[in-house]
């Protein structure tokens, strides 16, 4: 009998688990704007929704959180710098808009979602990590 309900609660915590995964059909996971305990936390979207925001015409702040080398080689159009190393001492100053559309990315995403991280445990409202450059399938600027 122990061995059945043991079986039962780790079919249900399997079920219960893969539930929880929010990801789309293209991989790509979503964050909720807001957690269970209210905190704000910032939204995992694809290169192509940040690029349908570029195009919108709604305002928005591109960050690049790469080095200053990266930025210089390759960048999207219209980003401006603030390394990731450099977002706790730089972001309140140079990103005053607390409330602003920052659509954030690196070179293949893990800086991207720790930068993404930062800003919103600096208070920062609507922040959107789109991955890396890498992934980016549209134009650049390159130097």
């Amino acid at each position: 009998m122990k061995k059945y309900i043991s079986i039962i609660i780790i079919i249900s915590s399997i079920l219960f688990l893969g539930s929880c995964n929010s990801t789309s059909s293209n991989n790509t996971t979503t964050m909720n704007t807001t957690s269970k305990n209210g905190a704000v936390q910032y939204k995992k979207i694809t290169p192509q929704e940040a690029y349908n925001i570029m195009q919108s015409g709604n305002k928005y702040i591109l960050l690049d959180v790469r080095t200053q080398a990266e930025y210089d080689q390759e960048r999207i159009e219209g980003a401006i710098l603030i390394p990731d190393t450099e977002i706790k001492q730089r972001a309140e100053k140079e990103l005053p808009d607390k409330n602003a559309l920052i659509l954030v990315y690196c070179r293949s995403g893990v800086r991207a979602a720790n930068a993404s991280q930062a800003l919103v445990d600096l208070g920062y409202t609507n922040v959107q990590d789109f991955g890396g450059i890498l992934n980016w399938p549209y134009a650049t600027v390159k130097s």
